[in-house]
């Protein structure tokens, strides 16, 4: 009975694991079934001039949708296998929401994983990634978050500044600065 369970073990907690691996590594599987929203973004890969941040990252080869959607380090990834697995079960019995969106939240490690340097300019220039840990020490449920700014989907930023709005960023910038005005 040891043997049956230590085995079970091994199946479901390596060898399933990296299984879904393989797959979760290519972004059209990811497309296959999330396909509202995600089937355009993944559409939009292909482009000849990359519309989004996502994109922009999948075109250089800089990322996969599952490196962004999935936060830092193995536990990071299995977390994330483990949202995949959840949603094979409810295909599987046949209750899968369709359309079938992506709303796990995008946390901050999840960028830090490849971009963590940007805290190393400190100048004047880069203040408020600088500042940005401070504040949401300081103010966790209200502060801004990577993706308040890099909206990684939305089309209407600009490629010269890493697919910014400044429309939407603005009012960011704002609510950062009347917080440390109140400090």
């Amino acid at each position: 009975m040891a043997g049956a369970s230590i085995a079970a073990l091994v199946v479901f907690g390596l060898i399933v694991p990296l299984g879904a691996m393989r797959f979760e590594n290519q972004d059209s599987f990811c497309a296959s079934c999330h396909t509202e929203g995600e089937l355009t973004f993944f559409h939009r890969e292909t482009a000849a001039a990359a519309a989004d941040l996502a994109s922009f990252h999948a075109q250089t080869g800089a990322a996969r949708c599952i490196d962004c959607h999935t936060g830092p380090g193995v536990i990071g990834r299995y977390i994330g296998l483990t949202y995949g697995a959840s949603d094979l079960v409810s295909y599987a019995r046949g209750h899968y929401p369709q359309p079938a969106l992506q709303d796990n939240p995008i946390g901050d490690g999840n960028c830090l994983k490849c971009h963590g340097a940007v805290f190393d300019n400190q100048d004047f220039s880069n203040h408020f990634h600088v500042l940005l840990p401070k504040w949401q020490a300081a103010d966790p449920r209200n502060a801004a978050r990577c993706v308040d700014c890099h909206a990684s989907h939305a089309t209407d930023g600009s490629p010269a500044t890493s697919f910014l709005n400044q429309q939407s960023t603005i009012p960011i910038c704002q609510k950062c600065h009347a917080f440390a005005g109140q400090g």
